[in-house]
Order: structure tokens, then sequence, then C-alpha cells
């Protein structure tokens, strides 16, 4: 059983969404935390708990970063976190696998599905320590959560949409 241990460094969570029904809204959550429980060589068996912070959002926009932290959107004050909490691993290729658990937003919890991609392992020269590389891709639809606010076009559709693509790159030091 390895000890995973977060290189929050060189780790991240990303998003987009499509805006004005023409182009995308990108952002990120800056403060999150992921803990593995398993065999490097044997991922079918791991567990995962990630954990983000709402009101990290960050959309390089500060007026945008209020109104998604408001009770229009996560309400970050009332729900504070959202969570994964995987309840299996399925191995699609050497290298590809698909997460699926329990996703909780805004006390709305569901089921979805991630793909990842095992980067492999490596030794960092400057410390000697066993790193590994996951990225991992995803959608939901926001509306599940309750995140439903949004606003019509004069041309028609909506200014933000449903579909939330999700993007996580992470770094573990693997002891």
């Amino acid at each position: 059983m390895a000890n995973f241990q977060l290189d929050k460094i060189h780790s991240s969570i990303s998003f987009q969404v499509k805006h004005m029904m023409v182009a995308k809204a990108r952002g990120e959550f800056s403060e999150f935390d992921i803990k593995v429980e398993g065999d490097i060589h044997q991922l079918e068996s791991a567990k995962v708990k990630a954990t983000i912070q709402a009101a990290s959002i960050d959309t390089k926009n500060e007026d945008r970063d209020n109104h998604l932290r408001s009770a229009d959107f996560f309400d970050a004050e009332n729900y504070p976190t959202i969570t994964f909490i995987s309840d299996s691993v399925k191995k699609v290729s050497d290298h590809e696998y698909e997460v699926t658990g329990r996703l909780t937003i805004k006390d709305v919890t569901k089921t979805e599905t991630f793909k990842v991609e095992f980067n492999g392992q490596s030794k960092n020269p400057m410390t000697g320590n066993i790193i590994a590389g996951f990225d991992v891709e995803g959608k939901i639809n926001r509306e599940d959560y309750g995140l439903t606010w949004n606003a019509a076009l004069e041309t028609g559709g909506f200014l933000v949409g449903k579909e939330v693509k999700i993007f996580g790159s992470f770094e573990f030091i693997i002891s």
C-alpha cells in the first residue's frame, strides 16, 4: 500500500463552460486536496477523495468570481466544499482508467464518471522521490447540482451553458 502525497504546486483543477453560446469561459479552483489510498501498481483498488474549496474559484474576473461564490451558483458561504468520493476504478487500457464516484455540490450528490490517464512515474532528480502523474477529464450538467442561474440572450439561447467540462492534472509523491 503506497502513500500518495499530493504535490499541490504541480497540480491543478480547472473547468470550462459555454459563454453566450459562442465562446468558452474558463476558470480554476486554487484550494483543493486529494487523498489516494492504494497500490500504484494496482490502481483498480485505489480509493480517491477530492475536496475543493468552493470559494477558491478563480476565473480572472473578480465580479464573476463573486457571482459564482454567491447563492446564484455555489453559495460558498453555506456550502464551502465540493467533494468527490470514488466508488470504483476501472482499467480501460494500459494507462487509461474510469473513476466512478459520488460528486457533491451544494448538498446534492450524483454519481459521475471521470476519465483518468496515468502518465507514469519517475524519480525526481532534485529530491530522489518517486513522482506519479495523472490527468483527469470529465463533464457534468451544472443544473443537476442546483447551479441553475442563467440569463436569456435576445439572439436566442442562454448566457451560460449547462455542460461544464472539468480538467485535472495531479502530481503525487509516492512513498
